[in-house]
């Protein structure tokens, strides 16, 4: 008996211990596929070399808003796969949406593929240049299946720039930057409106049940884990609409947050609530189906949050849209079991270019010489605790955002015209130019009234004409202490790099909107509308009719 009651205790141990319970509740919502109770893989074969690599992108996630950065919202499962994995806590990305996803998926900076300015409209003849090569392309290179599902966001207006035509093996999503939740309806402008849910290349009528993104997101996500052969390497891009704007959630993940008063805040709360759901399934997908074991989880936000919007990036300067911390620290994470030093933090510096040459060199692919990538490979920085190879980041250098009136080239020591907005970061520095964007610190306390309350967010106020400011952001990352002034030599060393730095730009592509876009032309829906072969075809009319023109005045002249 004592024997049995001892086996009894040793199987109940067994039982937490395999992660049944610490996986969260199994209860249905944000796409729940069934968990296998015991957390075991299914048999599929012996080890494999190349890792399962599914890279989660959120969508203007605050800096604080998530468990273990203090926030009041509840994210048990972030909370959990981060603490099993590493995080980052050094980690920078883009202020924007297409920034983010365009370094991400090229490895590249903005000023390398023309996309230094804003983001890519809707109505824009524009995209991420095709002589670019993604990250998907390297990947099906060597072996890899690869699928997206979510907000692409990367330029649209020709069948060439679509995501299946970019490497990915499968699109399901938006192509915008932002939508109705359950229409997948977006208008540009008054009049200008169309829908934004694809299936490959093709609108997704069929798909378009009502069911809310991030749910129907997960549950996309879970079919492809399913069909797949878990012996085969799969890249999966799982570019996430929550929690952007339009403030849509479904009503039950409201139940924690009553008590919020700011009703964006609230919103906002119950959207990263069902967000924080929805990756919990994909996690019991990925064990279901027998990935999990030699997979690598990637998590991060494309840039910071809008506190008008209910994001929340405090203790950070700034917001979404600038170049302070609050803009382009993200919330990052790395979670496998292939890592080497797990239950860490990683305080290196990382930069969202930085996964394209790590996720190739993991899944034991070619970087091509001519490829001049601004990413390096951080994976040892990231599993094992080594020293990052990376040094600086240019943030960004905008040609065309020029709104510091009183900038100048005498400002910038005749190195650097500091009425262009730039930022940059070298070592322990920080140097901004220009206009760097809305430069509050957002309390918590801001979100206590029933509206946005700017009384009480901290300000600070500089003199009229400022141009230029230099933080140690090691010793200093709220960007409290300018030592513009205090450290001349450091702000002209930062503006020679900035300048160095210019002079591999290409030239920016922000072209105006083209009114062959507009959905109404296209059925209904926002897709390519560009189509070269009308454009050959004019042409050549056109040159034909010039031929005609000259014969005929040929013969009238003989």
């Amino acid at each position: 008996r004592m024997v049995a009651a001892v086996l009894a205790g040793l199987s109940l141990l067994s039982l937490l211990t395999c992660g049944y319970l610490a996986w969260g509740s199994r209860r249905g919502g944000a796409g729940e596929a069934p968990a296998n109770l015991l957390g075991e893989e299914p048999a599929a074969g012996g080890p494999r070399s190349q890792p399962h690599i599914i890279f989660i992108l959120a969508d203007d996630q605050g800096f604080r808003d998530v468990g273990y950065h203090g926030s009041e919202i509840r994210t048990p499962t972030l909370d959990r796969l981060a603490a099993e994995g590493v995080k980052l806590e050094n980690y920078y990305v883009q202020p924007m949406c297409t920034p983010s996803r365009s370094q991400l998926i090229t490895g590249k900076y903005q000023i390398h593929t023309g996309l230094q300015h804003s983001i890519i409209r809707p109505t824009q003849p524009n995209c991420l240049p095709l002589d670019n090569v993604t990250l998907p392309q390297k990947l099906k290179e060597v072996g890899y299946s690869t699928h997206m599902v979510g907000k692409w966001h990367l330029g649209f207006y020709r069948r060439e720039c679509m995501p299946t035509q970019r490497g990915f093996d499968s699109f399901f999503g938006s192509l915008l930057g932002s939508g109705d939740y359950y229409t997948h309806f977006k208008c540009d402008s008054p009049g200008i409106c169309g829908y934004d849910l694809y299936e490959n290349d093709n609108a997704a009528w069929d798909h378009d049940n009502g069911i809310y993104s991030t749910q129907m997101y997960t549950q996309k996500v879970q079919q492809i884990l399913a069909s797949h052969n878990p012996r085969k390497p799969i890249f999966l891009y799982i570019a996430y609409q929550a929690v952007h704007s339009p403030l849509q959630a479904p009503g039950r993940y409201f139940e924690h947050y009553r008590s919020i008063n700011n009703i964006n805040r609230r919103r906002y709360a119950a959207m990263l609530a069902c967000l924080d759901e929805a990756i919990n399934n994909v996690t019991l997908a990925l064990r279901k189906y027998g990935y999990y074991e030699n997979s690598i989880i990637i998590y991060s936000s494309d840039n910071g949050g809008q506190p008008m919007a209910g994001g929340s990036n405090w203790p950070l300067r700034g917001s979404k849209g600038t170049y302070w911390e609050g803009g382009i620290r993200a919330v990052g994470f790395v979670h496998s079991p292939l890592l080497k030093n797990k239950g860490s933090v990683c305080k290196e510096l990382v930069h969202i270019t930085d996964w394209f040459p790590t996720l190739i060199t993991l899944a034991e692919g070619q970087i091509d010489e001519d490829i001049q990538l601004d990413g390096y490979d951080v994976w040892e920085t990231i599993s094992e605790g080594r020293r990052s190879p990376r040094v600086d980041i240019l943030h960004n250098i905008d040609p065309i955002y020029t709104k510091a009136k009183n900038g100048s080239w005498a400002a910038g020591y005749g190195i650097w015209n500091t009425a262009i907005q730039s930022a940059i970061r070298v070592n322990h520095w920080k140097l901004l130019t220009g206009n760097p964007g809305y430069s509050d610190w957002v309390p918590p306390q801001a979100f206590s009234n029933a509206g946005p309350n700017r009384w009480h967010n901290e300000r600070v106020s500089w003199s009229a004409g400022k141009t230029v400011w230099l933080f140690n952001i090691t010793a200093d990352p709220y960007e409290r202490v300018d030592l513009s002034a205090r450290h001349p030599e450091v702000v002209k060393q930062l503006l020679r790099r900035l300048s160095q730095f210019n002079k591999t730009a290409v030239p920016v592509r922000y072209p105006p909107k083209d009114p062959r876009s507009n959905p109404k032309l296209n059925g209904g829906v926002w897709g390519p509308w560009f189509k070269e072969d009308e454009k050959k075809k004019k042409s050549d009319k056109s040159k034909g009719a010039n031929k005609q023109k000259k014969v005929k005045s040929r013969k009238k002249g003989n």
